[in-house]
């Protein structure tokens, strides 16, 4: 499982940091909903061990796709 100590939005993308201090991001362009979004929208996620949920947006991201590029 990847740990991951912080998160933070860009007006284009979203990165995660690794508590051992990997950085990765995904970008709103690659996902419907996400790139639709309002700023609000995008920035009102919840946070599990796995990964993110936008339950607006009815979207998900999990930790482990934000390294697989």
């Amino acid at each position: 499982m990847i740990e991951v100590s912080k998160i933070w939005l860009t007006p284009s993308e979203i990165w995660i940091q690794t508590k051992d201090g990997r950085q990765a991001y995904e970008r709103f362009e690659d996902y419907k909903a996400l790139r639709d979004a309002s700023e609000a929208q995008r920035a009102a996620f919840t946070r599990s061990p796995f990964g993110l949920h936008w339950e607006q947006l009815d979207e998900d991201l999990c930790f482990e796709g934000f390294f697989k590029h």
